[in-house]
């Protein structure tokens, strides 16, 4: 049978974009910021931006074959905190609990392509927008499955803690398939690879990168539950550090250090920061 195949993935993600970004430019004077908040100053002072991230979140942030995290997040992150005159410090976390970790001070910010919901908005300080992102189904060359009705009975794989998970919790189609959760995505993905799932319910843009990256040979059904945008997530009250991250966002996207950036992990440039 027929699948849709890559260029269902680029027509998808030729309107995504990519784009984190990390703190403020220059250290700049507290009066920079809203009466009251000091979470720049801290930051300055501290010499260090401490972000959060799921270290099993390929091509956002991932542990590579020599135990390095990296990824397009990490990248981003690195050439603001340069810019900002502060060390990058990565702190691998639960995704169940990224707001625990953010609001207990552990991290400075969450920076991991993490979608915009309205209670996210509620708790925390979000970034402008940087990726817009489907929610698609990923199968392998020996699948006949072509669209969601065709996964009646399947093992669809979804990552744990995650809006990804929600969504398919929500969706029409759940009471009719099993449900398998994975702590990461690199995990998931093996399993679809050797046969353990029939499906994987994934992030465009993950899938952009296996499709790019990998040597296996993977389609999309015609079909997918959602569109998401993604933000870096600040403490409620941190405004400030916040509005320094947005700044440095715009600068590296009108220098073209973040196309340069997109460019590496995805072959072109995704991003559209203003």
């Amino acid at each position: 049978m027929k699948h849709t195949a890559i260029r269902t993935i680029l027509s998808g993600i030729a309107a995504a974009a990519l784009l984190l970004a990390a703190a403020g430019c220059g250290r700049q004077a507290e009066a920079d910021a809203p009466a009251g908040d000091g979470s720049l100053q801290k930051v300055l002072d501290a010499g260090q931006l401490v972000v959060g991230l799921d270290t099993g979140y390929p091509p956002i942030g991932f542990v590579d074959g020599s135990g390095e995290i990296v990824g397009f997040d990490v990248d981003v992150a690195r050439e603001a905190c340069s810019r900002l005159g502060v060390k990058l410090v990565l702190r691998h976390i639960d995704w169940d609990d990224k707001e625990e970790e953010l609001n207990s001070g552990n991290i400075d910010c969450i920076w991991n392509g993490m979608s915009i919901t309205p209670a996210r908005a509620e708790t925390m300080c979000l970034s402008e927008p940087y990726m817009k992102n489907e929610l698609i189904f990923v199968v392998t060359a020996g699948s006949s499955a072509q669209s969601l009705l065709d996964l009646k009975g399947a093992r669809v794989g979804v990552q744990a803690g995650s809006t990804t998970h929600d969504a398919l919790e929500a969706s029409a189609i759940y009471g009719d398939i099993t449900a398998v959760t994975f702590d990461g995505i690199p995990a998931l993905m093996e399993q679809l690879r050797r046969g353990g799932i029939d499906a994987a319910l994934i992030d465009s843009i993950v899938a952009y990168y296996y499709l790019f990256s990998s040597g296996e040979q993977y389609f999309v059904l015609d079909d997918s539950l959602a569109e998401e945008n993604c933000a870096i997530g600040f403490r409620k009250g941190d405004r400030a550090l916040r509005d320094k991250v947005q700044e440095i966002i715009s600068e590296m996207k009108a220098d073209g250090t973040l196309g340069e950036i997109s460019q590496k992990w995805f072959g072109c440039d995704i991003t559209t920061v203003r």
